[in-house]
C-alpha cells in the first residue's frame, strides 16, 4: 500500500516537471539598473558638477590673489584716445582739461575719487554736499566704479556743451569754473569764458593744423639747441687755443 502511494507521488512530480519544461520561457525585458548602480551614477554626476564649480571658483580666487599681489597680467582693454573720440575739442582744450584732471588726481592713480572731487569743487568756489558729490559722479560714471576716469571727466564738458546738464547742477558748475582763476576773474568771468568756449566748439576741429604747429615748434627748438651747442664748442675751442 505504501509502495503504491510512493509510486503515485513520484509519477505526479515527474508529470509536473515535464509540464514545466514544455512551457515557453518568458521574453527578457530590459534590465533596469539596480538601486546601487543608480546611486553610483548620480554620485559621479554630482562629483563632476562640483568639480567644474570648484575649478571656476579656484580660478577666480587665484585671479584675485594675483591682483592683490600685483602679479596679475593686464587684461586687454580698449585704448582711449581723447583726440579722436572728442573731436569737438581742440588739442589745447583737451590738454588743459588733462592738466586740470591730473592736478586734482592727488592719488596719482588715474582717477578722481569722491574726496578729490570734493577738494576740486571747493577750490573752484562751488562746494558740494556729500550727496551732491555722489550724484555728480553717478551722472557720468559709465563703468559704475564710483570715481571719475579722464574719459568720464571729458564727458562732463561734452554734455555741458550739448546742453544736457541742468543749469544749477554741480557738473555744470565744474564745467563753467574749470581752467579759470575764480579769485581773479570772478564767477561772471568764468561764465563768459565757458560760453565763449562752447561757441568755439561749433567751429570745425583744428586737429591737423595744431599737430603741424607742434611739430614745427619742436623742430625750431631742435635747431636753436644745435646752434647753442655749436656756439659753445667754438667758445670752448677759443679758450683752449
Amino acid at each position: 500500500m505504501a509502495s503504491e502511494e510512493l509510486a503515485k507521488k513520484l509519477q505526479s512530480r515527474l508529470a509536473a516537471s515535464e509540464e514545466a519544461e514544455q512551457r515557453p520561457e518568458p521574453e527578457e525585458t530590459e534590465k533596469r539598473p539596480e538601486p546601487e548602480e543608480t546611486i553610483v551614477a548620480a554620485k559621479e554626476q554630482s562629483e563632476a558638477a562640483c568639480g567644474d564649480s570648484s575649478s571656476e571658483l579656484s580660478a577666480k580666487l587665484n585671479r584675485r590673489l594675483d591682483i592683490n599681489e600685483g602679479n596679475a597680467p593686464p587684461r586687454a582693454s580698449r585704448v582711449f584716445n581723447p583726440y579722436t573720440e572728442f573731436k569737438e575739442f581742440s588739442r589745447k582744450q583737451i590738454k588743459d582739461m588733462e592738466g586740470m584732471f591730473k592736478r586734482y588726481d592727488t592719488g596719482k592713480d588715474g582717477f578722481i575719487d569722491l574726496m578729490e572731487l570734493k577738494l576740486m569743487m571747493e577750490k573752484l568756489g562751488a562746494p558740494q554736499t556729500h550727496l551732491g558729490l555722489k550724484n555728480m559722479i553717478k551722472e557720468v560714471d559709465e563703468d559704475f566704479d564710483g570715481k571719475l576716469s579722464f574719459r568720464e571727466f571729458l564727458l562732463i564738458f561734452r554734455r555741458a556743451a550739448a546742453g544736457e546738464l541742468q543749469e544749477e547742477s554741480g557738473l555744470m558748475a565744474l564745467a563753467r569754473l574749470s581752467e579759470i582763476n575764480v579769485s581773479a576773474e570772478g564767477v561772471s568771468g568764468a561764465k563768459d569764458f565757458f560760453e565763449a568756449k562752447v561757441q568755439a566748439l561749433s567751429v570745425s576741429s583744428k586737429f591737423e593744423a595744431e599737430i603741424r604747429e607742434e611739430k614745427e615748434e619742436r623742430k625750431k627748438q631742435e635747431v636753436e639747441k644745435k646752434e647753442r651747442q655749436a656756439a659753445f664748442k667754438q667758445l670752448q675751442s677759443a679758450f683752449c687755443s
